[in-house]
């Protein structure tokens, strides 16, 4: 693909970009047919290697760290007060979704659940992200001066993106809950329905969270990479959010019929 510049300028990341902003609509051709094999649909794609589901996820996101903090401090944008910031808020989410969130997964040692598959596919995916945004947030993105932390497109991202990430932490918590830790050690597959915070209204309130979360950065940042970053989790998300749905109401005849799939009285 010959480099083109269209957005920063620079043909390279302008092409990597819009190479990136390519996989969304493909993804959802793909979720179409299978939802992603990791969880309770670890089962799908049997013929690829699968790994502990812990190691799975610590792999698949570490790209996002290692990457992002390179291009980062390598910009003259770095000691800027708003990137600054965007910088704070990246390492916090990636500590937790990369270290804590994986640490704190209750998995039998000896489960195997996550596809290699999804892990190849999610390196990709993280390593664009870090790039893409680590590059852009202290290379071009002239708008994020001191002057962006008195425009309200800045702050609302901001309340949007911590209102989402306590949504989404609080599900996982409650998510934890179902399985003792007993349960686990005794490597005992046991599968409960939620019914404490979001969980009253929808079936899947950590991916609603996780989508406010990613509204709100690309609000924060104002950028085509916070649009990829929101489209590509958006992709995978929401057909993964039908398949629970589904997958619910047909394990637990019990199941309110009044709770939505991802948004509250709505979807």
């Amino acid at each position: 693909m010959p480099a083109v510049s269209w957005y920063t300028g620079d043909p390279v990341y302008d092409s990597i970009l819009a190479a990136a902003l390519v996989m969304p609509p493909l993804t959802v051709m793909v979720s179409h047919f299978v939802s992603a094999p990791y969880g309770r649909f670890g089962d799908a794609w049997p013929w690829l290697p699968k790994l502990n589901g812990r190691w799975g996820w610590m792999l698949m996101e570490l790209p996002a760290t290692l990457v992002f903090w390179p291009f980062f401090w390598s910009g003259p944008r770095a000691s800027w007060t708003v990137p600054t910031i965007i910088a704070v808020i990246w390492g916090a989410h990636y500590l937790n979704r990369g270290f804590v969130f994986p640490m704190l997964m209750r998995v039998p040692r000896d489960s195997r659940t996550f596809s290699a598959g999804v892990v190849g596919t999610g390196v990709v995916v993280t390593a664009l992200h870090g790039y893409l945004h680590g590059a852009f947030i202290s290379n071009y993105g002239d708008h994020l001066t001191d002057a962006w932390l008195l425009d309200a497109r800045f702050w609302a991202g901001i309340g949007l993106y911590l209102t989402g990430m306590a949504l989404n932490l609080h599900s996982d918590a409650v998510l934890r809950s179902l399985r003792t830790r007993e349960e686990v050690e005794r490597g005992e597959k046991v599968y409960r329905m939620p019914r404490r915070g979001g969980f009253i209204f929808v079936t899947n309130p950590q991916y609603l969270g996780e989508l406010m979360a990613w509204v709100g950065f690309a609000m924060v940042t104002w950028s085509l990479a916070g649009v990829f970053i929101l489209a590509i989790s958006a992709a995978n998300l929401v057909p993964r959010a039908i398949a629970t749905h589904r997958w619910y109401h047909e394990r637990f005849p019990d199941y309110p019929r009044a709770r939505k799939i991802l948004v509250p009285f709505v979807f």
